[in-house]
């Protein structure tokens, strides 16, 4: 059977501590609802915090990293892919996640957002500006909701699930606001 993968995307040296007690959070939630957490598997920030949260819920990590030898690599990984791609590896963290959450932002997660938006991929804003978050309503044609909680954001994911595949928003509009 296939194990459902939810990618959990942020800031690596940028992210502040709420960003980060988010991501352990959200690591933790996701892998105790029994789904593998996917991150870009360096060993800072959002990827690192979401990974030592998963894994402290017996949960099974995937880390998508930048580089060839794993050197930046979270220790709370459990299967490094070793891209060599740099940030071109965001397109894989997309196409490989079911559900999108990303964790506050920075130029890699806006990228991995529009990636998302772009593949109809659900996406999920959590510890978001909110110039960002109005920006990526304006351009989602497909599912983005925005969750105040790891508990809106998990909840929202099985939503999503339910009916894999296809996904569709949740109301008539294309995002909604959880809390």
């Amino acid at each position: 059977m296939t194990r459902i993968v939810i990618g959990v995307m942020g800031p690596g040296g940028s992210a502040t501590p709420a960003q980060i007690e988010t991501a352990y959070a959200l690591g933790y939630a996701i892998a105790s609802a029994g789904w593998v957490v996917l991150t870009g598997g360096r060993h800072v920030g959002v990827m690192d915090a979401a990974c030592r949260g998963a894994q402290a819920a017996g949960g099974l990590t995937v880390g998508i990293l930048p580089s060839t030898d794993g050197a930046d690599m979270s220790s709370a990984v459990d299967i490094p892919i070793l891209t060599g791609l740099g940030d071109a590896r965001n397109g894989v963290n997309v196409l490989s996640s079911r559900v999108v959450v990303a964790c506050g932002l920075g130029p890699g997660t806006a990228a991995e957002i529009a990636l998302a938006l772009k593949a109809q991929r659900p996406v999920i804003l959590m510890a978001m500006p909110p110039n960002a978050i109005a920006l990526w309503q304006s351009l989602a044609t497909g599912p983005l909701a925005i969750a105040d909680t790891v508990a809106a954001a998990t909840d929202q994911i099985q939503r999503w699930l339910a009916p894999w595949p296809p996904l569709r928003p949740s109301s008539d509009r294309v995002f909604d606001r959880l809390g």
